[in-house]
Parts: structure tokens; C-alpha cells; sequence
């Protein structure tokens, strides 16, 4: 039930009976939006100005043909048209009324599946495992995940995989550690541990090595040992491969509690490892089909224009090619993201294959899509769904604590503890002014303060527009006011709390929902609000977009503060807008488990 959607199709036939060229139509209909404005209706038509400009007559004039057009309905009160051509459109209340019973009965709440169902593939997480996840891994983790839940729940076949880094260097690192400097006694009794203590430890070895520049130059000692441990590994050689198969589960273990934690569920993990063996064959083909040359005993895949820039000037001025075989034989990260995409295409067959990775590997992905094309990987929509950076109080990437990434358990630690410490401060306070309070166990305190710090990370990441940069402030996420998770979990437990202190049984009002009235302007707003769901929804999926829905969140937390201020529930004038309220109620509770759900965040019931 999209309103936006039933409007528009209100219009189709009225601009399609007066515009001279249909196929512009689907413009036209976009021109039709939610009121800036509410004191000017509930959405707006904008679309006179532009058909009039393609008729040759006045805005105003067209837009009252446009009324004058529209096919009799239960749905809108009659249309007014303002200044240079707007019609403002105001839903009539019975059909309000009439609506929110409907999605009272509905599990979805409105929210219709896609009139089209696709295949989408979502590359997310994509971690290096032989090391703990830390803040970087953060946005590419909770925004793919974001995503896979909001195509599903649009009833799309959403894959998430997890492109793990378990071949690279960092193996290098581990098996160098184990080597040389390894505790047996530590190591069978904990791998998990033993290996973590080892990948530390060789690193800041190489740190010392470099003069605190842990990455490592050719020169570094430690560093080239590592390298040549993971050019072992990549040559098969039978020690190395056996280590690396012995340390695969350990490391794997180490990613399991975070994941846990933040509560997300990633379909497939296959890691570079898995691809490894399909590289060669990549060379090969694309050598054959005259897609790739030599170039100074390299193998590329000229760029564009069809070069493969050979001066500095030529360097500069154009785009690089793709190098998908070094001159020393190795393979690169394009080879496998092309393997990688033939195996998807042939083994899922999507329409689309998104991958959630930093904005700074825009070019890589531009790249990698435009050679899977020429490989033939066509009829798929390649997206990179890309996102900005995490930043400290300083603007600089947040994330380092004395040389090393701020590991993504530390944070969340940080996070439920400081929302175990805000909560009780609260309780106190309202305990203070004689309010009464429910008493928590310790156990339900620790409940919620976990679900309210890790709610709060993750909120503060996905209200963001994903493409833009944020400054990372612990205490601002876990503020209970404002547009925030635990405000947004607050209002939700609100909302149980009626129903407690009314003694009321919310099963009726989902069953057999009472008949709806709303004698005031907070509870038609409300209405409208809770009706505009499937909008947020349908925008957020189509746009990769997950800040659409916590905007949403924002707007419904704001009409439902103010429909509390004016709106008495429990103690209403009658029995019948009690009932009707304390639908609203319920509703406004169900639609903000199942929006917070959608971006991977819990509720709890009492706060």
C-alpha cells in the first residue's frame, strides 16, 4: 500500500490523455511527492510546469486540466492548484481510517513485495582473517547487511557473501609467527588466542624493524620474511598449505562472536582462496579472446580507449589499465574480483551483483566491472555501493589507538558500557523526581545496555548517507534524545508500556482492529506517517539507501511525540477513540520494530 505509488497512478491517465509524447510520462509522474509543507496538503503534483512548457500553455492552466482529468476516486479530497501550477493533495480521512485498518491485519504493514522479483548478489564484510575485525570493517558489514534484509523483505532473492581475505600477506604474517616465535602450550589450548598474540606481535616486530611504519618497505627484515612465507603459500608449498589449512578454523572462529554480535547472518564466505585456482584460467581466456595483452611481460586489459598507457604524459592523462598478471607471474586483486564475478554469474545467476567497499575503491570497481563486461558477464547490473569514512573529533579516519585499528569488539564494549552507564543515570534521576520505576535485574540492565550500545553504532552509521563521510561520537550515538537508536528504541518501549499500565491485549488490534477515527490534527498525522512505510521501504531498496529508512524513523518519532502531547490514550472521552488510539499505538510500535529490524537493530521492551 504506497501511497506514492497509488497517486501516481491516479495522474497516469490523466498526463498520459494530455501529453504529447507518453514516453516522458514516467517524469512527469515523478513530479509527484510528499508535501513540502504540510499546511499545503499531504503530497504535491509538480508536473504542470513541465507539461505546460511541452504544450506551449500556462502551468496553471495545465494543472487544472490535469484535475479536471482525474478519474473518480475514494481516495483524495478535491485538488487545489497554487501559484505557478502546484496541486496540493490532501487524503481523505475515511480513506486514512480505512487504511490503517488494513495494515493492522497486514505482517508487512503495507509494505507490498516488488512488483518484479530479482537475484541480487551482495558482496559485503569482506574482512582479512587472520586478524580481529576492527572500525574499518564496520560500514561495509552493517550497510550490506542493511541491505540484504531490506531487498528480502521486498520479497527479492538477496545472497550476501563474504569475499574473505584469507590469502594475503597477513597469512605471511601468521605463518612467520608460528615459526619462529610460537608458544605450543598456548596454541593447544587456545588457537584463537595464540594466533591473535602472534599476528600483534610479528607487527609490531616489523614496526620496530621500520621505525614504527608497520606496513614495511623492501628493506624491512621482518616484512620480507612474511613475504616470503605467503610466496610459499601461494607457490603450494606443502608446509605452508598445511599450516594454513590448520589456522583457517581458528581464524574463522575469531570473526564468529562479532558477527554474532552485531547480528548479522552472511550466506556464503568464500575468500580469495577459493578463486585461487581459477586465476590462471582467467589469463588464459581473456589472452585468447584478444581481451588482454602483454605489456613489459605483464598481462593487461587496455583501458577504455583501448590503451595501455606507456609514457608518464600517457600515465597521467589516462585511465590505467587493468593488470591482471604481474610480470613476476603473481596475480592481483582484479584477476580474482573477475573471477570471482564469472563464478557469481554462472553459479547464482543475479541481475545484480552489489558491492558494499569503500569510496576509495571506486576506480578499481569501475575498472573490474567494465572488463567483466568485455569478458562477456553481461545483462547484470553492476553496482558499487560505496561509502565514506568513519572520522574521529579530529576529521582524520577514526579508528587508531597507538599505531593500531581500534578493534570492533573494543568499540562495542565501549558502547554498551557507556549505555549501561547512561541508563542507570536515568533511572536515578527519574527515581529522584518520585517517578516509578521497574526495577531491572542485572542481567536485563546488561540486556539492555548491549542491545542500546550496539543499536546506537550501528544507527549512527546508517543514518548517514552512506556516500558522505561522519564524525564518530560515542556519546551523541548513545543519547536518548534526538535522532538517535535508543531514542527510536525509547519510543518503542513507550508504546509497550501503554499496554502494560492499560492492562490491554494487543492481539485484538491485529486480529480485528477496531474502527479508526481521528478527530485530530496529531492523530491524522500520525495516520499519514504510519501509511508512508512502504515509501521509506521501496526508496531505501531502490536507492541502496538505508538513512531513507532511519529519516523515516525520525519523522514518525516527531508526529509521535506530538500526538502524545495532544492525544490522551488510556484515558480518551470514549471508549471507541480509546480503541482507535491505542491502534495508532500499536502501530507506531510495529512499525518501528520492523524499520529498526530492516537496518539489523533490536528493541527491547522496557527501558
Amino acid at each position: 500500500m504506497n501511497l506514492l505509488t497509488q497517486l501516481r497512478s491516479l495522474f497516469e491517465p490523466a498526463l498520459t490523455g494530455l501529453a504529447p509524447d507518453r514516453a516522458k510520462v514516467p517524469d512527469l509522474l515523478g513530479a509527484i511527492k510528499p508535501a513540502a509543507n504540510a499546511d499545503n496538503g499531504d503530497y504535491q503534483a509538480n508536473c504542470a510546469m513541465a507539461l505546460g512548457k511541452q504544450l506551449g500553455q500556462k502551468p496553471p492552466e495545465v494543472a487544472k486540466a490535469l484535475v479536471a482529468a482525474l478519474p473518480a476516486n475514494d481516495l483524495l479530497e478535491p485538488p487545489t492548484v497554487a501559484g505557478p501550477g502546484f496541486i496540493n493533495l490532501r487524503l481523505k480521512p475515511e480513506f486514512l481510517a480505512r487504511a490503517l485498518q488494513e495494515i493492522a491485519t497486514d505482517p508487512k504493514l503495507g509494505v507490498s513485495p516488488a512488483a518484479k522479483s530479482k537475484t541480487f548478489v551482495i558482496d559485503l564484510s569482506g574482512p582479512n582473517v587472520a586478524k580481529p575485525l576492527h572500525v574499518g570493517h564496520l560500514r561495509s558489514t552493517i550497510i550490506g547487511d542493511a541491505l540484504v534484509r531490506i531487498l528480502r523483505f521486498l520479497g527479492h532473492t538477496v545472497i550476501g557473501d563474504n569475499h574473505l581475505g584469507d590469502w594475503g600477506t597477513q597469512f605471511g604474517i601468521l605463518l612467520y609467527g608460528y615459526k619462529n616465535h610460537r608458544d605450543d602450550a598456548a596454541f593447544a589450548a587456545d588457537p584463537v588466542r595464540e594466533l591473535l598474540r602472534l599476528y600483534i606481535f610479528v607487527r609490531k616486530q616489523a614496526a620496530l624493524a621500520e621505525g614504527e611504519d608497520e606496513e614495511g618497505g623492501a628493506d624491512n627484515p621482518v616484512m620480507a620474511a612474511c613475504r616470503a612465507e605467503t610466496s610459499k603459500l601461494h607457490a603450494n608449498d606443502p608446509e605452508n598449505v598445511a599450516l594454513w589449512k590448520s589456522f583457517m578454523p581458528a581464524c574463522m572462529e575469531m570473526l564468529r562472536p562479532i558477527y554474532e554480535r552485531l547480528d548479522v547472518k552472511i550466506d556464503h564466505a568464500l575468500g580469495e582462496s577459493f578463486y585461487n585456482p581459477m586465476l590462471a584460467g582467467v589469463v588464459a581466456d581473456m589472452l585468447a579472446k584478444g581481451i588482454a595483452v602483454e605489456s613489459k611481460g605483464a598481462i593487461v586489459i587496455p583501458n577504455a580507449k583501448g590503451i595501455v598507457p606507456q609514457t608518464p604524459e600517457e600515465q597521467k592523462k589516462e585511465e590505467p589499465p587493468a593488470i591482471i598478471r604481474k610480470r613476476d607471474g603473481a596475480f592481483t586483486y582484479t584477476t580474482t574480483d573477475l573471477a570471482t564475478i564469472k563464478y557469481r554469474a554462472e553459479t547464482w545467476k543475479p541481475d545484480a551483483m552489489l558491492y558494499v567497499v569503500g569510496a576509495p575503491q571506486a576506480l578499481h570497481f569501475k575498472t573490474v566491472f567494465a572488463q567483466a563486461k568485455r569478458w562477456g558477464v553481461d545483462g547484470i547490473e553492476f553496482q558499487h555501493v560505496q561509502f565514506g569514512s568513519m572520522l574521529g573529533a579530529d576529521r582524520k579516519i577514526f579508528g587508531t589507538r597507538k599505531g593500531g585499528a581500534l578493534e570492533l569488539m573494543e568499540l562495542l564494549n565501549e558502547a554498551a558500557a557507556l549505555s549501561l552507564q547512561k541508563y542507570e543515570a536515568n533511572t536515578a534521576e527519574r527515581r529522584s523526581f518520585g517517578h516509578k520505576i521497574y526495577e531491572a535485574e542485572a542481567s536485563e540492565k546488561q540486556e539492555i545496555a548491549e542491545v542500546v550500545g550496539v543499536g546506537a553504532v550501528k544507527y549512527a552509521d546508517l543514518s548517514q548517507n552512506r556516500t558522505t563521510d561522519y564524525v564518530f561520537d560515542l556519546d551523541k550515538m548513545t543519547a536518548t534524545v534526538g535522532n538517535t537508536a535508543a531514542y527510536m528504541q525509547y519510543a518503542y518501549a513507550r508504546c509497550r508500556s501503554i499496554f502494560r499500565e492499560g492492562g490491554v491485549d494487543e492481539g485484538v488490534f491485529r486480529t480485528a482492529p477496531p474502527a479508526v477515527t481521528l478527530p485530530h490534527a496529531a492523530e491524522r498525522a500520525l495516520a499519514l506517517h504510519l501509511l508512508r512505510l512502504p515509501e521509506a521501504v521501496e526508496a531505501a531498496a531502490a536507492d541502496y539507501a538505508p538513512h531513507l529508512i532511519t529519516a523515516y524513523l525520525w519523522d514518525l518519532a516527531k508526529a509521535t511525540s506530538v500526538f502524545y502531547e495532544g492525544c490522551s490514550v488510556l484515558k480518551a472521552d470514549t471508549p471507541e477513540l480509546k480503541a482507535s488510539r491505542l491502534l495508532l499505538v500499536d502501530l507506531v510500535s510495529r512499525v518501528i520494530k520492523q524499520a529498526l529490524e530492516l537496518l539489523g537493530i533490536r528493541v527491547v521492551e522496557r527501558m
